[in-house]
């Protein structure tokens, strides 16, 4: 599965230090790699109430949360927002 970031989450990598951002690529591949297993392991929840279908959060680090969207017909994980727990949902 390939990783494509919005813009929106780039500007939100961009407030993290370099050590938090190298933990998040580093949460974020294995996402990318293990996307089936976490799903049916529960790591990967889908967001109730939103405009888009198919779109979940991943919880990188303790107060640190991705939210995504997977797009079937490109087999990809669309990286919205990159947040902490309590900005993330705003």
């Amino acid at each position: 599965m390939k990783l494509y970031y919005s813009e929106e989450a780039l500007e939100n990598l961009r407030r993290f230090d370099a050590v938090e951002r190298r933990l998040i690529a580093k949460k974020l591949r294995y996402l990318a790699e293990n996307f089936e297993v976490l799903r049916r392991g529960k790591k990967i929840r889908e967001l109730k109430g939103t405009e888009f279908p198919n779109q979940y959060r991943y919880v990188i680090a303790r107060k640190i949360r991705a939210i995504f969207r997977v797009e079937e017909d490109r087999v990809v994980l669309l990286i919205l927002r990159i947040g902490r727990r309590k900005d993330i949902y705003e």
